[in-house]
């Protein structure tokens, strides 16, 4: 996917809507406009996949690369180990190794297919489990957590209100956190070149804790696991380090982003296909919509704007949200993915279904009701008045007859009348039937 390079990475985010808080909005100005930096991103593998929130933060990771940059995505590996306690309310559940390492190697196709298609220098992923699996406690301690106050870390919000819960409190495996993060920022910097970390704001405490380790480390003359001689005081300049943090998404409505009625939206086709992925999309607010095309999309605001006055100018189209379906799909399941699944949607709207694949078949009709029948039934020809009576979609058969005759039921797009027998010529795959009466009342009859 071609996506337009940009010039000043600070503006695209804020017209995005994807800038909070910045440790030195000048200072980055200038470490952004003097050469190719490399910025970073973290993110913990809690599940096998990343939900749709997680998405803003590869987004900004994309646009960093459209601005020439590198970006760096670190898979905490380590730090998902431990969990960090931001934004929760009770400790999070210890993972194994084992499920932690199944996790960073499911998440790790959702970064290679969105920075994948993005024009650029090619980006990063490593896994801070490399560099804090070998640190030891004694040099935990010694090296890190001597540049940290108690006193500061307990001001953290997550950290403070978890003080004042009685009930769960905090384990010091959680308060710890911020000194993982911290020391991240410090590696790689230091062996990396990084120099730029990005993250929600949320995160916000834990990148001004990286940012002060860095400087903290340098003004002590060297930097933790460097060699004796190695450590020197360096200017300013050389050693700056930033972080840039932007809002978290809600909805217009004060609801929960990224939730529906079956769940979380996931970033893997395995949890949730390209189809439910678009239609998610496609369900938006209009008010949504318009403020979800600038963070989830790479359309350049000229193009967005165009779009947001086709829409006021006839709400009923939808123009906001069908180009926003169509461009996010397309940025994480690919173009041919987004066709399939927009043309999922034109045909269960159309009623035209015979042509959809078995699995998008399955997938559209996943939550209409359904019912089993015996596929030997077929040899003698169903009589459709009985199956209508019998799927519920008429209540009796006079008005079965009624539905038929009037031309308002239709088998896989095409309608039928009270004649009409029903065999296995009428299967879709083998074995389903897509009954619909009238434009929106449909049933799956599966014959096995």
């Amino acid at each position: 996917m071609t996506s337009a390079p940009i010039k000043d990475l600070i503006a695209e985010l804020e017209w995005r809507g994807m800038l909070k808080d910045v440790t030195d909005r000048d200072g980055l100005r200038q470490h952004l406009s003097t050469g190719v930096r490399r910025i970073y991103a973290g993110l913990d593998p809690t599940a096998d996949s990343l939900t749709i929130g997680n998405l803003v933060t590869i987004m900004a990771l994309a646009h960093a690369k459209r601005a020439g940059h590198e970006a760096v995505v670190v898979i905490g590996g380590g730090t998902g180990l431990i969990g960090d306690p931001s934004g929760k309310s009770a400790e999070r559940t210890m993972m194994t190794r084992e499920t932690v390492l199944g996790n960073v190697e499911g998440q790790r196709p959702i970064y290679e297919r969105v920075l994948g298609r993005v024009e650029g220098r090619a980006h990063m992923l490593v896994n801070n489990l490399d560099w804090l699996g070998p640190l030891s406690y004694l040099d935990a301690l010694r090296d890190i957590g001597k540049h940290f106050s108690v006193n500061m870390m307990i001001q953290k919000e997550s950290v403070r209100a978890r003080l004042q819960d009685r009930e769960h409190g905090i384990s010091y495996t959680e308060f710890s956190y911020m000194i993982l993060q911290a020391y991240d920022f410090l590696h790689l910097f230091r062996d990396k070149g990084v120099t730029v970390q990005f993250g929600g704001s949320d995160q916000f405490g834990n990148i001004v804790a990286g940012i002060d380790l860095i400087r903290r480390t340098y003004a002590a003359g060297r930097g933790p696991g460097a060699s004796e001689g190695s450590g020197r005081r360096e200017a300013h300049e050389t050693h700056a380090s930033f972080g840039l943090t932007w809002p978290l998404v809600t909805k217009a409505d004060g609801g929960k982003f990224g939730k529906t009625e079956t769940g979380a939206i996931w970033l893997t086709p395995e949890r949730t296909s390209p189809y439910a992925y678009y239609q998610f999309w496609l369900n938006a607010t209009d008010a949504d919509a318009a403020n979800w095309l600038k963070v989830f999309t790479f359309l350049s605001k000229d193009e967005i704007d165009a779009i947001v006055r086709a829409h006021e100018a006839d709400p009923g189209t939808r123009e906001a949200q069908r180009a926003l379906a169509r461009a996010a799909t397309a940025i994480l399941h690919g173009q041919a993915a987004m066709e399939q699944a927009e043309a999922a949607g034109a045909a269960l709207f159309s009623g035209q279904v015979g042509s959809l694949d078995e699995a998008t078949l399955r997938e559209v009709f996943a939550n209409v009701p359904r019912s089993e029948h015996g596929k030997s039934l077929l040899a003698g020809g169903v009589d459709p008045v009985d199956l209508l009576v019998e799927t519920q979609l008429a209540r009796s058969k006079r008005e079965a007859r009624e539905f038929l005759a009037n031309g308002s039921v239709s088998v896989n797009g095409q309608k039928i009348d009270p004649e009409t027998k029903l065999g296995a010529s009428h299967l879709l795959h083998g074995s389903m039937m897509a009954i619909r009466r009238g434009k929106k009342q449909w049933h799956m009859a599966h014959w096995a």
